[in-house]
């Protein structure tokens, strides 16, 4: 107990001291939001994985479809890294980092409303952000701090509250930049202490050839016969299903503002390439690591993970780690702390910022992006800018709040969670981002008819009791679905003054 107590208390020393470090360079809006758009390629890598995989992946979504799909349910892990890393670096990239900077971009509302010359949709995309980060966040709690009380007997409020002022703490000091450094530190933590996890895992139950065996003779569910190998197999008992989720959680990530809002950062274009291949390896080992961990789930059967007699999945990876030596537990309450904080890091800053600059105050800009009625006083205007800075940290606190008292009484388990907050930014946000860097012809009915799609379908999925599908797969439903919507709208409703679409595109030559 000294010891994972000791680690973790030198752990967030080391965060807060990062914050404060980092506290000079968050006095302006660009330097808070942005790191001054001079982030390297290591930092902005490791901030791209370190908050894409948290709690909410190594608790939540590892133990849930670990248990449902057995060690198929690495897929998610590998389409994690090819389709949410790879090719995400590559396909929006380059593009976003250049056409944001050229239009002045500072989030992803901001770019719609450029883009789009459209404040309306700067504004919904701005309340549809603040409210649907909310849920994700609340799982992000949940996760991490159940498992803190499994590796310190600490009560569940306690963690949550202690991860909720640590957190603030570190990101109102140091903003973008502290959160960066960061996560570069938190990552080379998870990736150590996932592949520490998984080593003592599978020595746990003999080896990995005795554990795949063990694995290969579990019944399939609904049944009593042993042998069946399904939980062993290449796609598991339910590949469709799992096709849902390799979806929601690769694709889910090309249209998250906190997510995209890294490419903004980003120094250049040579950045861009090397924080390629980083980024791609990272969420190879850590999503790859997980979902292979969680995989061998049901070798862990225990009373532990029945509450009333339904299985607990937020319970069974902690189930998993219990029976470890007291070394390994205390990394791997290291591990999740350190992929959860920067997740929430991350979530927080994109929240506070989007409402301040998309809602708060917003500068009305022309269509490449020069601010139209800009304060003429240099004096006037850098207390504007500090102004924008103070509310965002207080929006920071109130965001922490809120997504608090839901994780204090969750509806639901992390994976759901996920999955509807997931699924209704990208299904709103992803085919106008992504269409809008690469075609002029999407228009601005488009767009709305593409928020209304998101939300409007993953409201109405969570309204009827999941009657539609499960939250896991409305979500990869909407997501592919906003791409035939923006299309088929944008081919029937009215164009764009064409001379302003061209002067913007000219950022490309």
């Amino acid at each position: 107990m000294i010891l994972r107590i000791s680690l973790t208390i030198l752990f967030l020393l080391v965060m807060v001291g990062v914050g404060i470090y980092s506290r000079k360079q968050a006095s302006s809006v660009d330097g808070f939001v942005l790191g001054g758009r001079a982030v390297g390629p290591w930092l902005t890598a490791f901030a791209y994985g370190t908050s894409y995989f948290s709690a909410v992946v190594f608790i939540g979504y590892a133990g849930q479809f670990g248990w449902k799909y057995g060690l198929s349910a690495t897929w998610i892990g590998i389409g994690n890294a090819i389709i949410g890393s790879l090719f995400a670096w590559i396909i929006l990239g380059r593009r976003t980092k250049i056409m944001t900077q050229f239009i002045g971009s500072r989030t992803m509302p901001d770019f719609f409303g450029i883009r789009y010359d459209s404040e309306g949709l700067r504004v919904i995309a701005s309340i549809i952000a603040f409210v649907f980060l909310i849920p994700y966040t609340a799982g992000v709690y949940k996760g991490i701090s159940t498992l803190f009380e499994m590796g310190f007997g600490i009560p569940y409020i306690y963690c949550a509250i202690t991860m909720a002022v640590l957190t603030a703490v570190y990101v109102i000091l140091g903003g973008y930049k502290a959160t960066a450094i960061n996560d570069f530190i938190q990552g080379c933590i998870m990736i150590f202490g996932i592949v520490l996890v998984v080593t003592a895992v599978i020595n746990s139950q003999g080896g990995l050839t005795a554990a795949v065996d063990k694995l290969a003779a579990l019944p399939a569910d609904g049944s009593t016969e042993t042998g069946s190998g399904l939980f062993a197999t290449l796609f598991g008992p339910d590949p469709w299903n799992l096709l849902g989720v390799v979806i929601l959680t690769s694709l889910g990530t090309w249209g998250l503002p906190q997510m995209v809002g890294k490419f903004y950062s980003i120094t250049d274009e040579a950045a861009v390439r090397r924080g390629t291949v980083i980024s791609t390896i990272f969420a190879l080992l850590v999503a790859g690591g997980c979902y292979f961990l969680g995989g061998f789930g049901r070798l862990f059967d225990s009373p532990a993970i029945y509450v009333d007699g339904k299985i607990a999945f937020d319970s069974i990876v902690p189930s998993m780690l219990v029976t470890l030596n007291d070394a390994i537990i205390g990394l791997v309450v290291l591990l999740v702390l350190a992929a959860s904080m920067s997740t929430l890091a991350g979530l927080v800053l994109t929240s506070s910022s989007t409402m301040t600059l998309d809602l708060i105050y917003r500068d009305k800009k022309s269509e490449d992006g020069e601010v139209v009625d800009s304060v003429i006083d240099d004096e006037v205007a850098e207390k504007v800018e500090r102004r924008k800075v103070v509310v965002m940290r207080v929006l920071i606190v109130f965001f922490i709040a809120i997504s608090l008292l839901i994780a204090l009484n969750p509806p639901t388990f992390i994976a759901q969670l996920m999955g509807i907050s997931w699924g209704a930014l990208a299904g709103a946000f992803l085919a106008p981002f992504l269409l809008g860097l690469y075609w002029k012809g999407v228009t601005p009915a488009a767009v709305w008819a593409s928020y209304i799609w998101g939300v409007g379908l993953i409201v109405v999925n969570m309204l009827s009791g999941n009657a539609i599908a499960n939250p896991i797969n409305c979500g990869a439903i909407a997501m592919v679905g906003s791409f035939p919507v923006v299309w088929i709208v944008s081919l029937l409703t009215p164009k764009m003054n064409r001379e302003k679409v061209d002067k913007i595109f000219k950022c490309y030559e």
